[in-house]
């Protein structure tokens, strides 16, 4: 390069660290119902990722810290300050339901991930289907056992939907075998709760052949549990989330027998976002798919759950 080109060149460059970076046009509100759980941090950075490539929008996030109210100041604050679109994922389906109704009613679309609300004023949601994870979990749980034996489960949420879908769904995969729930515990989601839980079950129980966990926290807080009584490897370990760092993680250590993949659906979040605020239609849900990971198949991603 000559000298005169060279400073062409270096001028360019210095002009366009001088240009102001392109504005935002729409902001969106991004409400996270608790970051105490890994899946949903990962569900934040998926979105994050998503925005980064979009200059033309702003995400603003909030951590509701596992509490309903602070959530719900969360979308009124949302509101007050004019968002052109609002991202929740909430804790709990009842108390949740009302101030996204009165946001989706003030004109301001609402997309509703993993937890659904009740009724339908909302713009869009976008999840997986808990209750045919739950089966799908239920179906391998009583196959892998040949169809009999004493199973924990270690309960997320009861209040949230997901969480009454993952045990209606497990229900309805163990029916007709000779499976027994010997012991059930809501442990809100958390692997200490479940730890704690499964310690309890442990005590109770002379014989456990499988944990199975609403999440893969859970199933890991179990395995922790039993590992220490000296009882890990009389039993068998079945988690929901499939994490790469964590649920997949565990299959190739041989911690967890089997795991369902529960995707974020964090992408999804932001290209719906888009085409909603482009004035796209966008379907009313969007159903995501899933996988089970096994010591069998992780090497080759995993097996699609059938539809």
């Amino acid at each position: 390069m000559t000298g005169r080109g060279f400073i062409v060149a270096a001028l360019a460059l210095f002009t366009a660290a001088l240009a102001p970076a392109q504005k935002a046009r729409w902001t969106i509100g991004m409400s996270q119902c608790n970051l105490g759980e890994p899946w949903r941090v990962q569900m934040n950075a998926d979105i994050r990722k998503a925005a980064e490539k979009h200059p033309e929008i702003t995400v603003v996030y909030k951590d509701a810290q596992n509490d309903n109210l602070r959530q719900v100041a969360h979308l009124e604050e949302f509101v007050r300050a004019g968002v052109n679109l609002i991202l929740i994922s909430p804790k709990e389906a009842a108390p949740l339901t009302r101030p996204v109704a009165d946001a989706y009613d003030r004109g301001i679309p609402v997309i509703v991930l993993d937890r659904k609300i009740l009724g339908d004023r909302y713009t869009c949601f976008i999840g997986a289907d808990n209750r045919k994870i739950g089966r799908a979990a239920g179906r391998w749980i009583a196959h892998f056992l040949g169809g009999k034996g004493n199973v924990v489960e270690l309960k997320g949420l009861m209040t949230s939907i997901p969480g009454q879908d993952r045990n209606s769904g497990f229900r309805e995969g163990i029916r007709g075998s000779q499976v027994q729930v010997a012991f059930e515990a809501d442990m809100k989601w958390l692997e200490p709760n479940a730890r704690k839980e499964m310690e309890s079950a442990l005590a109770r129980l002379p014989k456990i052949d499988l944990v199975y966990g609403h999440n893969d926290p859970a199933a890991h807080g179990a395995y922790l549990a039993a590992k220490a009584a000296g009882r890990a490897g009389e039993m068998a370990f079945v988690g929901i989330d499939g994490l790469p760092q964590e649920g997949q993680m565990y299959v190739r250590q041989g911690i967890l027998s089997a795991c369902f993949e529960y995707p974020t659906g964090g992408g999804e979040a932001i290209e719906t976002a888009l085409a909603i605020l482009g004035g796209k239609p966008v379907p009313r849900e969007i159903t995501l798919p899933s996988r089970v990971y096994t010591k069998e198949n992780i090497d080759r991603g995993g097996e699609w759950l059938p539809e």
